[in-house]
This record gives structure tokens, sequence and C-alpha cells, in this order.
């Protein structure tokens, strides 16, 4: 069992939990910054959780929800206060509704996560901070110790389990509640080259074309929140011709951006008759590169089945495979 110790300090109002386990202190580290791995032990087992947002930067912000056995939920968010990888960051870590709302309810917390190397790999020491002791108190009746002990003992089924989370597998699409996707995979490049790859027009012509035989003559890149971008596509015949329109609502670079997206015709050009989209792009830096996660809302399950059934998957990954060897390898 990886937690060998557990101590509650009402005089430093302070919970420390304290787990050993026989990985680099690096893959431990990326098991708790990529959202696929850190859903798997994140909270007890009978109520898994879906990291909807996790962003792993100062500033950023992670929101997610664990569901129980009868369909309830419970939802929490973290807002990133610094971070030094792949040594320690700290979140202020709180309750929330099903919309992110933060809880004026129930207090939240400072938590430190330190990472340090062992003789036998490595040790993760959990420090969570509370402001008064009536806090303590009530979290620690509401199981917050049991809670913790709970996600460190999954943690070394997911670190052990190398070849899932490896560079290398390609574009996996994992699907999330009724109307939500989420495209990921490991990039051979720095978060800066990729986050350039994607906001740099001449760069976005070269790799972003999807299966060989197309060209992108349309290529207009929104930088600032409330501009709108244009990306176009014609076969080599020129008898085919589509695009994407939208507007970005968000940006933090070179981590995080935010857009909507409906798809553009010669018959609909500006994408009126298409249904719109949410796009979460989000870059964090991993072992082998840095892991892009696209969360994508749909308006509803049939479009996003729909979506999917074009291959969609398919064309993501043969650009990101054109980016690594055309774009990145060549630096």
């Amino acid at each position: 069992m990886p937690v060998t110790s557990v101590v509650t300090d009402p005089e430093s109002l302070t919970l420390t939990v304290i787990a050993d386990f026989t990985v680099p202190v690096r893959r431990l580290w990326d098991a708790y910054l990529d959202p696929r791995q850190i859903e798997r032990f994140w909270g007890p087992p009978q109520y898994p959780s879906t990291f909807l947002r996790h962003d792993g930067y100062p500033g950023g912000r992670t929101d997610y929800q664990m569901t129980g056995p009868e369909g309830d939920k419970s939802c929490g968010y973290w807002e990133w206060i610094s971070v030094d990888a792949p040594n320690s960051f700290e979140v202020r870590d709180g309750f929330a509704d099903e919309t992110g709302k933060p809880s004026t309810e129930l207090p939240s917390m400072r938590m430190v996560f330190d990472f340090a190397e062992t003789a036998l790999g490595s040790r993760l020491t959990t420090t969570t901070y509370f402001t008064s002791l009536e806090e303590l108190e009530q979290l620690r009746a509401m199981g917050m110790e049991e809670g913790l002990q709970a996600a460190m003992q999954q943690i070394d089924a997911v670190v052990e389990d190398l070849a899932s989370f490896a560079a290398g597998r390609g574009t996996e699409l994992q699907l999330i509640g009724a109307n939500q996707a989420r495209a990921s995979r490991i990039i051979r490049g720095s978060v800066e080259q990729v986050w350039r790859a994607h906001h740099d027009a001449e760069l976005l012509r070269r790799w972003q074309l999807g299966p060989d035989g197309w060209t992108m003559p349309v290529c207009e890149v929104a930088t600032v929140p409330g501009q709108r971008y244009r990306n176009e596509w014609v076969d080599a015949d020129g008898g085919q011709r589509f695009g994407f329109t939208g507007e970005l609502l968000e940006v933090s670079a070179p981590h995080r951006a935010v857009t909507t997206e409906a798809m553009v015709t010669p018959d609909d050009p500006d994408g009126a008759q298409s249904p719109s989209t949410r796009n979460e792009l989000t870059l964090t830096p991993v072992e082998g590169g840095t892991l892009l996660s696209l969360l994508i809302t749909y308006p509803d399950t049939d479009t996003r089945e729909m979506i999917l059934a074009t291959g969609m998957v398919d064309g993501m990954e043969t650009s990101y495979r054109r980016l690594e060897d055309e774009i990145l390898a060549a630096g």
C-alpha cells in the first residue's frame, strides 16, 4: 500500500498524507497532470471522476465531477496557484455545483503536492492547509482523510500502466457524458512549438490538412478573444471544398484556447446551417513531448455521433503525424 503516513495537526491546521511509489518522479508527476490518468484515481473507487478541464499552469483551473453508483454527482475545482515541474504544484481545492460555480456553503482549502526522488522510486507528500479548526474538523467529518487514502491506493495501477499513456499511441477519443468527447495525443515537441503550430497561418497550411491531396487556401487565425477565425480546404481536383469558422472565446498562451466551431460549405458560407461546437484545447508538457487535449462539446448526442462518424479522429491523426514529421522534426 503506497500510503505510509497520515498526520492531522490541529495547531498548524494541516492534514498531511505521505505515499511512496516504485516509479520515477516524472512518471508520478505526469499521472497528476494528465486528465486521462488522474481521473482514474482521484476520489474513492465507488465514485469515479471525470476531469472536464485540467490546465496545469499558474492561473489555470481544473473542473471535475465524481459520479456515485446511483448517478449522484459531486463536483469540485482546483485553482492553480504555482507549478514547479516536476517537483511541486499548489492549488486551491473547493466544492462546486454541476455548472462549476464554487460552493458558498462548503470551505475551500489550499493543497500543496510535493514530489521527491527516493531510493526505491518517488514520494508524494500532499499537505492540505485549512483556515480554521472548524473547517479542518468539518472536512475530516466528511471523509477527506479516507478519500485521499483511497485515491493514493489506486495510483499504483495507473503509474505502472506505461503503455496506455506513452507517446506514439496516436490520437485517442474518449466519450464524456451525453454530448462531449475528448481527443488526446502526445505530440513530440515542446508546448511552445505545438502552440505556435496551431496559431501560425503559414505552419497550419503545411500540416493541418487531413488526408493527402488537400490544401488550405484560406487560413485566418484569431489571436484575441472576440476575433473570428476561418479555415477552408479544397481537394486536388478543386471539386470539393469545405471549412470551419468560429470565434475565439478564451486564450492563455501557450496552454489553452477555447473556440466555437461551425462547418462552412459553398452552399452555407457562414456556417449558419451547421451545428456549432465548443472546442477547448489544452497543452501540457509530459514525458515524451506535449499532451494535447481537445474537449469538444456538441449540441446533443446525435450531433456528436454524426460528426465522429465522418472519420474526424483519423483525419486528426493524419494531420498530427504530418505535424511531427514535417514541421517539428525539422525544428
